[in-house]
């Protein structure tokens, strides 16, 4: 989404990063292209001039710390005065001292708030609690089903009747006390519009759950409109916070940065994708470290945390070293690659990615990772433990098998070859997987078909960041190239 606006800032502050002094003519040619790149991200007016009120104030005689030149210092103040506009802090939100913790969910049709109420409800349940759904949205033909439908993927009741909303709300909650469950999460019907139906229907549920958390549910695509749909709810429900919805679209993120600043009321989650799990609190000094190309190391390692079990990526990484690292193994290091998000994403938290992944077609990549695996799937075992066995008529079979050609499957088990190789020597060389294997009386790989080693992603290396085999050059006949910070082409591997 904020692809462009983050273009923009690029090229603005590269100008000023290098330079040694700034005069106040500087930092308003500076400002000035500062502005235009908000207003078209379409941010609010007055948000765009607040905000270069601050920077100005803060950037004209600025005093200059030992580590920074003058035009480093303002692009720390730029980040700064960005992560305030998007709200400062990460809102946290807090439990009732009696259970059950009742959160409203508020929102115009197609906001999303049915599917946000089932990802805040599976994200409740990752923080340990016992979430239940309340179906009070009687407007929208099977919008109920909906929800019983997303509840049943991540095992959360759901408790609606065909009788009004208030009624259901009142009833809901009984049966959430009832039943023991800490935290109810109640899904409103919405409009079109906003009317005085809607607001008369949302503001009578809500005075009967007297919720300790009331979430406005916003479209992020909607641009300028959300602002005033996040002001009109306001201003009968005292909203405690906004979730952002669609932040995986192509819109141009005004809403993000306009609507805490207008509304006063901060962006406590963002939804990233159509998957329940493409939901996480909002982080705004991430966000503002994205949009100045600086990326998102904190939100990558989360990530990566919650995808790589430890045990599993030091065992793989072992057999890395140790050169019994197997075509088994790295399937499913893309698999759990590939649980962390779209790999433009992920790739949009390395620092300095971004701009190297310019004009790369991310949507393409991810389709040659699907051939990857369509060709590993298409082996036997004997053949993914030891690819050095595949002929002519194996080649044949296994394009075949995954739709593929000959040449694509000769550049993957080369490529493979050459990176487990490498990486033996690596560790036949004083490094610590060798010697680890050593002291354990450990064996190299035996040969025969089957697989010799325990599953287990291979986590990404820090220093040496990650390629992936078969992701080579698209002029070479592969798949696509690939290069991570460290890591080199993988043609090169």
């Amino acid at each position: 989404m904020f692809e462009s606006l983050s273009s923009r800032f690029e090229g603005v502050l590269k100008r000023i990063r290098g330079k040694g002094r700034l005069g106040p003519e500087d930092v308003e040619e500076f400002l000035g292209e500062l502005r235009v790149a908000l207003l078209e991200a379409d941010v609010h007016l007055s948000v765009v001039r607040d905000f270069q009120d601050r920077i100005r104030e803060r950037a004209v005689g600025v005093e200059v710390s030992g580590a920074l030149n003058p035009g480093q210092q303002v692009v720390k103040i730029v980040l700064e005065e960005l992560t305030g506009v998007l709200g400062g802090e990460t809102h946290r939100l807090t439990y009732a001292s009696r259970p059950p913790t009742v959160v409203l969910l508020a929102g115009l049709q197609g906001s999303g708030k049915t599917t946000t109420a089932a990802k805040l409800a599976r994200w409740f349940k990752a923080q340990g609690r016992n979430p239940m759904l309340i179906g009070a949205d009687l407007q929208r033909p099977a919008a109920v089903e909906q929800l019983r439908t997303l509840a049943a993927r991540i095992d959360v009741p759901v408790f609606s009747e065909a009788t009004d909303p208030v009624s259901v709300a009142r009833a809901g909650l009984a049966e959430a006390r009832s039943l023991g469950r800490d935290v109810v999460i109640c899904d409103t019907a919405g409009r079109l519009a906003i009317d005085d139906d809607l607001m008369a229907e949302v503001a009578d549920v809500a005075a009967v759950l007297e919720p300790h958390h009331t979430l406005l549910v916003i479209d992020a695509m909607i641009g300028q409109d959300a602002v005033n749909t996040a002001e009109a709810f306001h201003a009968r429900l005292s909203l405690d916070a906004v979730v952002l919805t669609k932040l995986d679209g192509d819109a141009r993120g005004g809403a993000a940065l306009s609507v805490k600043e207008v509304v006063g009321r901060p962006i406590a989650f963002a939804s990233t994708g159509e998957a329940l799990e493409d939901f996480e609190p909002f982080h705004p000094d991430r966000l503002a470290s994205r949009i100045l190309g600086m990326g998102d190391v904190e939100t990558l390692i989360e990530k990566a945390e919650e995808t790589f079990d430890q045990a599993e990526a030091e065992a793989a990484a072992q057999r890395l070293m140790d050169g019994t690292f197997t075509l088994d193994d790295f399937l499913e290091q893309l698999k759990a690659l590939r649980k962390m998000g779209p790999l433009s994403n992920v790739m949009g938290m390395v620092p300095g990615m971004a701009q190297q992944m310019k004009g790369v077609e991310t949507e393409v990549d991810e389709r040659r990772i699907d051939r990857i695996e369509g060709i590993i799937h298409s082996m036997t075992p004997g053949e993914r433990t030891d690819p050095d066995v595949i002929d002519g008529s194996r080649r044949a079979r296994i394009a075949a098998g995954s739709g593929t050609q000959p040449n694509e499957i000769n550049q993957l088990v080369r490529q493979f070859r050459e990176m487990r190789k490498m990486m033996k020597q690596m560790g036949g060389s004083g490094g610590p997987g060798r010697r680890g294997r050593k002291a354990k009386g450990g064996k190299g790989r035996k040969g025969g078909g089957g697989r010799t080693t325990a599953r287990g992603p291979a986590p990404i290396d820090k220093k040496k960041g990650l390629s992936l085999p078969g992701l080579g050059d698209p002029a070479g006949g592969g798949f696509g190239g690939l290069d991570l910070p460290g890591g080199g082409p993988t043609d090169r591997m």
